[in-house]
């Protein structure tokens, strides 16, 4: 554990230093579905909930560099504290920021090192299929598509273990995305509406905006290919 802090305020450092010296604002990563949400909530506020919930004020507005910041902080304090599900969940939100600013090595590096490592040892299933969905979004970002369909895959099987209809539909979303981005269009197509007849059975209505998001994409793609030829 103390091998794990000391990496932890090695890469919190790095990880800001570099946060500070991007000039890279915002950036909309969201057309494979929304921002990762990882909730910390706790009745008896501690320092490192506070962290938290500035974290999320400050990434909400915009402030990406100091969302880090507070984001590596939260972690740091959870971990002395060993709470380690809270712990792992800021560590996603740190990898999101990451996400969010384009630094996908980063973003990777603190699910694949730390944060899925951490629920897997303490048998959280519910925080490896997020730490699934993150890679699924980070390696599709970074255009490595054969390691984004695959974590959205493994993403999808335990979503069915769990019996998690939303991040089932989530992660066929996922995949759905990744096709249109390879040119598979009609496979593309063929994955979105199952995902609209599950969120239609399950009432999941959030889904909705994006999928009529990617079937518009995929009709202007095959136009625009018709046009070409």
């Amino acid at each position: 554990m103390n091998r794990i802090c000391l990496a932890l305020i090695g890469f919190w450092i790095t990880s800001n230093v570099l946060a500070q010296s991007s000039n890279s604002g915002p950036q909309d990563v969201n057309e494979y579905g929304p921002a990762i949400n990882v909730a910390v909530s706790s009745t008896d506020e501690t320092e490192a909930d506070v962290f938290f919930a500035d974290a999320e004020r400050n990434e909400r507005r915009g402030d990406l560099n100091e969302a880090l910041t507070l984001f590596g902080k939260a972690a740091f304090e959870y971990n002395s504290n060993k709470k380690l599900t809270k712990y792992a969940a800021s560590l996603l939100r740190m990898s999101n920021v990451h996400l969010l600013l384009l630094h996908y090595t980063e973003a990777e590096q603190v699910v694949l090192n730390v944060a899925l490592k951490t629920y897997s040892r303490i048998g959280n299933k519910s925080g490896q299929m997020a730490s699934y969905n993150q890679l699924g979004k980070i390696y599709f970002g970074a255009n490595k598509l054969t390691q984004s369909m695959w974590f959205f895959t493994q993403q999808g099987i335990l979503a069915q273990q769990l019996k998690n209809n939303l991040a089932y539909i989530e992660s066929i979303l996922g995949i759905a995305t990744v096709k249109i981005k390879k040119g598979e269009y009609n496979l593309a197509l063929k994955d979105i509406d199952k995902a609209e007849t599950l969120a239609k059975y399950f009432k999941l209505y959030q889904f909705n905006s994006q999928i009529r998001s990617n079937k518009a994409t995929i009709v202007e793609k095959q136009l625009g290919k018709k046009i070409t030829l």
